[in-house]
């Protein structure tokens, strides 16, 4: 027995060796979150102390301390109002835009004759700027909840419009008449073929236009709201309150990078099978 224990006690260190050992190392996941932090926390720091020692007047630009405290004091009172009505007139007004920028480009995308008679048209609207839109919805709808949805949904259609019919328009022919050859339907076609090589732009476009949509909002709110962050930034300016005018500019910005990641987590999900070009990684 006391050879058996001097022979294992002899092996432990081997043993140790082969045995994996615990890293205290982050996942890449959140090594990428990290480091997307780096920038915003140095620029927060160094905000913090260009007006602290007086170079930026605090009336223009308030310290990102004080900014916080509006935002504290901001969601203790009607913040959460706010942040509801924007987000309720985005999700309604990206559903809409985007619902019908899908039908159209399938159909402009699929056909030489449609595209004759809408892409000229859809060509010279989505060159108009937002504002411009304003004064013709309010005439037209009043100042009520309908123009701000429609706006929105003007500001999410074209970028998904454009980025799909792209995505179609640029399927390998070689594909389309493999499809034909095993006498796939038009709608096996589209299903099989043409809808998973349009994916990666479908996410393009529904990303580009979520960040249109947020855009638009604003333009809305600016001019007729009694709710929302376009408004809070108006009444912010009639203040002069440069706080919580910042402080809605993070919040959109904030809430603009949840959606976007929401649609990104759906892009990663849907579109697992590529195998694609992630580029270089620092340890390459």
């Amino acid at each position: 027995r006391s050879q058996t224990m001097t022979t294992q006690s002899k092996d432990l260190p081997a043993q140790l060796a082969l045995r994996p050992r615990r890293t205290t190392a982050l996942n890449p996941s959140w090594q990428r979150r990290c480091k997307g932090l780096a920038l915003p926390v140095l620029i927060v720091i160094v905000l913090e102390i260009i007006v602290r020692i007086g170079w930026l007047p605090s009336y223009q630009m308030p310290a990102p301390s004080e900014i916080a405290l509006t935002l504290t004091d901001l969601a203790e009172g009607a913040l959460w109002k706010h942040i509801g009505a924007s987000l309720i007139r985005v999700l309604i007004g990206f559903a809409i835009g985007a619902s019908l920028a899908l039908v159209f480009a399938a159909w402009v995308g699929l056909s030489r004759e449609a595209e004759a008679y809408l892409e000229p048209t859809f060509a010279a609207l989505r060159s108009i700027p937002s504002l411009a839109w304003v004064p013709l919805l309010l005439l037209w709808l009043g100042i009520d909840e309908t123009s701000k949805i429609v706006l929105i949904a003007i500001g999410a259609f074209f970028p998904v419009y454009v980025n799909v019919v792209a995505a179609i328009r640029n399927i390998d022919r070689k594909l389309v008449e493999v499809g034909r050859i095993y006498g796939f339907s038009r709608l096996q076609l589209v299903r099989r073929i043409l809808l998973p090589a349009a994916l990666p732009g479908l996410f393009t476009g529904l990303r580009s236009g979520m960040s249109l949509a947020w855009m638009f909002l604003v333009a809305a709110e600016l001019i007729a709201a009694t709710k929302g962050l376009g408004y809070l930034l108006s009444d912010g300016r009639e203040t002069s309150r440069p706080d919580i005018v910042l402080a809605a500019i993070i919040v959109l910005a904030l809430l603009g990078k949840l959606s976007d990641g929401l649609l990104a987590s759906l892009e990663k999900r849907f579109l697992a099978w590529r195998d694609t070009f992630n580029g270089h990684s620092a340890e390459d």
